[in-house]
């Protein structure tokens, strides 16, 4: 029975979150508490799923597009670009109302949203239309909109950190619903939608098929160069929605620093996950797994004290670790060294 769950392709990174949070329980005692203060759920806990959500949500966008044999080394700037639009759009001027000072939006909230997610799905476009119909390299035709991406958020915002001081548009990333932060509930709808198409239509299945043979896929009648296009679409969506919380969350947004490196975090939790990068295999709660492991891993690092200088080395050797322990070789071949028999001594 061990055995078995052990050998399904979410048990370590199960195990390694659940490692990570023993871990942080055995340093902080009170890491497990969770405390119910004005109507809102406190504690480390909370704090991990609210910080890990943008995270999230571009995972699951780079989830489709790996599983398509792709990669999107983008996000990280169209998370800048729409943090920076919808930053820009909704400023917040303070006006006096009857003896009243008052901050308004310079547009109204839902144009700045719908306006910073469509900037951020024509970005998602041309990176699919430049992979698909054009017959770029995944990585090279994401790289440039990873450099010009980062040009065009600090034009918006004038090379300037741009302050929001719209309260309702707080609501976003430090709001909470029943309890819990609104931000959960925007990845569990992003999610729920996500999981139902991928399991209840053959949308699923055709993405596996364009990611293990896109020629084979073609020769069935799939359209493999709409699905590649609508999955680099779908992962620019994402990560516009994640721009919107992380910008809703510190109050502002900034063009050189929004989303940077995400992609590379992104990229580890997807395969944490157990996506395959060769394409074909995906998982989509595995890729929540992932992401939830490197937030958690994060808090853990900043809460032991960890240098900052050595942070990213303690990151990877961590993600190194559970990726040779998810490669079934990797696992045959420390099984055969630890049960090697010892050398029999010359008999005289």
């Amino acid at each position: 029975m061990f055995s078995s769950l052990m050998r399904h392709r979410l048990a370590w990174p199960v195990v390694t979150l659940l490692l990570l949070l023993a871990v942080n329980t055995a340093f902080n005692p009170g890491f497990l508490r969770i405390e119910w203060r004005d109507g809102h759920l406190y504690g480390s806990l909370i704090d991990i799923l609210n910080r890990a959500a943008p995270l999230v949500l571009v995972s699951l966008g780079m989830t489709l597009v790996i599983a398509t044999r792709g990669i999107d080394i983008s996000v990280g700037a169209v998370v800048a670009i729409a943090a920076a639009l919808a930053a820009w759009m909704i400023g917040g001027a303070l006006v006096v109302h009857g003896g009243v000072s008052v901050y308004e939006s310079r547009f109204p909230m839902p144009l700045a949203i719908l306006g910073a997610l469509a900037v951020a799905l024509l970005c998602g476009l041309w990176n699919g239309l430049l992979v698909a119909r054009i017959g770029m390299q995944p990585i090279i035709a994401t790289l440039i909109l990873m450099v010009a991406g980062r040009g065009i958020a600090q034009l918006i915002t004038g090379g300037q950190i741009i302050t929001i001081y719209y309260a309702p548009f707080f609501f976003l990333g430090s709001g909470a619903l029943l309890g819990l932060p609104f931000s959960l509930f925007i990845v569990a709808l992003v999610f729920g939608v996500l999981h139902l198409a991928m399991t209840r239509t053959a949308l699923g299945l055709f993405i596996q098929a364009v990611g293990i043979n896109p020629v084979a896929a073609r020769g069935v009648g799939i359209q493999a160069r709409r699905l590649v296009v609508a999955a680099y679409t779908f992962c620019g969506f994402c990560a516009g929605v994640a721009g919107l919380l992380i910008s809703s969350n510190v109050k502002s947004a900034d063009g050189n620093n929004a989303g940077q490196l995400l992609e590379l975090d992104a990229i580890l939790a997807v395969t944490l996950g157990g996506t395959a990068l060769t394409g074909g295999r995906f998982s989509l709660v595995g890729s929540v797994v992932g992401a939830l492991i490197i937030q958690t891993l994060t808090y853990a690092i900043y809460s032991l004290g960890v240098p900052p200088e050595i942070n990213l080395v303690v990151k990877a050797v961590v993600v190194f670790a559970v990726m040779l322990l998810q490669s079934p070789e990797f696992r045959v071949t420390l099984r055969t060294w630890m049960v090697r028999p010892a050398p029999q001594g010359v008999q005289p």
